[in-house]
C-alpha cells in the first residue's frame, strides 16, 4: 500500500472511531485513535465520554500484544495532550511505550498543549506527521476549533416555518409545523450541542421543556435563556430543575441547584458577552431555537456558524414572519423528510 494512501485510509478510521463520541464528550473535542503494525490494525479506541480515557489510551489498552507497539505507528485525529487534566498526558503514554511514529490529523488549538504535544514527542525520538485529512479533521471538531479559537460558541441557528414563510400564529400562540419524524431529527440536533438558547417570548408563549427527549439515551442540553428583565415567573418547565438552566439577564447572579442566574452588567453588546461566559462554562456550541426577533438580533450581529431551517408543505396564510436567511451564505444541504423540507446554511 502506497504510504499516503495508508496514512489516509488509516486516519478516515480514526476519524469514523472519533465521530463515535458525538453526544458524549463536549467539552472535550471528539477524537479516534488507530493503531498499526505492518499495514494491520492491532488497536484502536476513542473518546468516549468527558472525563474518562482518552483514544490514545483505550487503543493501547486493546493492543493484546504490546511487544508490537515499538514498531507501530499511532494514528490520532487531534494532537496527543501534554498536559495533566482529568487524564494523565497521553504524549507520556506514547513515550511510555516507544511508540515509533505518529500520525496527527490536526493540532490542538487548547492553550494548554497547542503544539507541545508535539515537540514532547519529537523530543522523545518519535517521528511525527501533522496534517494528514486536516480539513476533515477540522469538520468533525469544529465546535470545538470555533470555542478555542475565538472564545465564543459554535452557533447553530434552526426554525420551522410553514411553507408561506410563518413561524408562529399572528398572535404569536405556537404552531405545530413539523411532522413527528421531524421532531425526531430535531431532539438529535439538540443532543448534539451542548446549549439551547430562547428568550423570553418564547418561553411565555410555549412553556417548552428544551430537552431530547426524543433522541434515545441522550445527553440533554443546557438550556439558556436570554430574560432580560426577568419576566419568567411561576411553573415554567425551564424553572423545574430538571436539567441545567442559565438565565441571563440585566439585574441579578444567584444559583439554585440546577438553576443560575446570571447578570450582564449593561444592555452594551449583550450576546457577545452572553457568549464570552457561556464559552468559559465549558459550552463550545449552541442551538438557537428562539423566535423572528431573537433571531434576527444574532444575524444583525453576524453570529451564526450554520443555519438549519425547517419548511413544512402546510400554509396558514397569516402569521408571524419567519427570519430572514442573510444573504450570501451558502446553502449546503437539502434533504426532505416525509412532507419536510431541511435547508442547511454554513458560513
Amino acid at each position: 500500500m502506497e504510504r499516503q494512501n495508508a496514512d489516509q485510509v488509516f486516519m478516515e478510521r480514526a476519524l469514523q472511531l472519533a465521530a463515535l463520541g458525538r453526544e458524549w464528550v463536549s467539552p472535550n473535542p471528539m477524537v479516534g485513535c488507530v493503531i498499526v503494525h505492518d499495514d494491520h490494525i492491532i488497536g484502536e479506541g476513542f473518546h468516549q465520554k468527558y472525563g474518562e480515557a482518552h483514544a490514545e489510551v483505550n487503543a493501547v489498552n486493546a493492543v493484546i500484544n504490546k511487544e508490537l507497539l515499538h514498531e507501530a505507528t499511532v494514528y490520532v485525529t487531534l494532537e496527543p495532550c501534554a498536559h495533566f487534566g482529568k487524564t494523565p498526558p497521553c504524549a507520556d503514554l506514547l513515550i511510555k511505550h516507544k511508540i515509533k511514529k505518529v500520525v496527527v490529523c490536526n493540532l490542538d488549538p487548547f492553550p494548554q498543549v497547542s503544539g507541545t504535544g508535539v515537540k514532547k514527542l519529537q523530543e522523545a525520538g518519535i517521528e511525527v506527521v501533522v496534517g494528514v485529512l486536516a480539513q476533515e479533521g477540522e469538520e468533525l471538531n469544529k465546535r470545538f476549533f470555533k470555542a478555542h479559537r475565538y472564545g465564543i460558541p459554535y452557533i447553530v441557528i434552526k426554525w420551522a416555518e410553514t411553507s408561506d414563510g410563518y413561524v408562529a400564529q399572528k398572535d404569536g400562540n405556537p404552531l405545530a409545523i413539523s411532522n413527528t419524524t421531524t421532531n425526531i431529527t430535531v431532539h438529535r440536533w439538540r443532543a448534539e450541542e451542548a446549549g439551547i438558547l430562547v428568550g423570553t417570548n418564547t418561553i411565555l408563549n410555549d412553556n417548552p421543556q428544551l430537552n431530547a427527549r426524543n433522541w434515545p439515551e441522550a445527553n440533554n442540553p443546557t438550556r439558556i435563556i436570554i430574560d432580560r428583565n426577568l419576566r419568567i415567573q411561576g411553573d415554567f418547565h425551564i424553572l423545574d430543575q430538571k436539567q441545567k438552566t442559565l438565565i441571563y439577564n440585566l439585574h441579578k447572579n444567584q444559583s439554585i441547584d440546577n438553576l443560575e442566574y446570571i447578570k450582564i452588567e449593561s444592555e452594551i453588546d449583550f450576546l457577545n458577552k452572553m457568549l464570552s461566559s457561556l464559552k468559559n462554562r465549558g459550552i463550545n456550541s449552541i442551538l438557537v431555537e428562539g423566535g423572528t426577533q431573537l433571531i434576527q438580533s444574532f444575524f444583525e450581529e453576524q453570529l451564526y456558524d450554520e443555519i438549519r431551517i425547517i419548511k413544512s408543505g402546510h400554509a396558514i396564510k397569516e402569521g408571524i414572519n419567519a427570519p430572514n436567511v442573510p444573504s450570501g451564505i451558502p446553502l449546503v444541504k437539502n434533504y426532505s423528510i416525509l412532507n419536510d423540507q431541511i435547508f442547511i446554511f454554513a458560513r
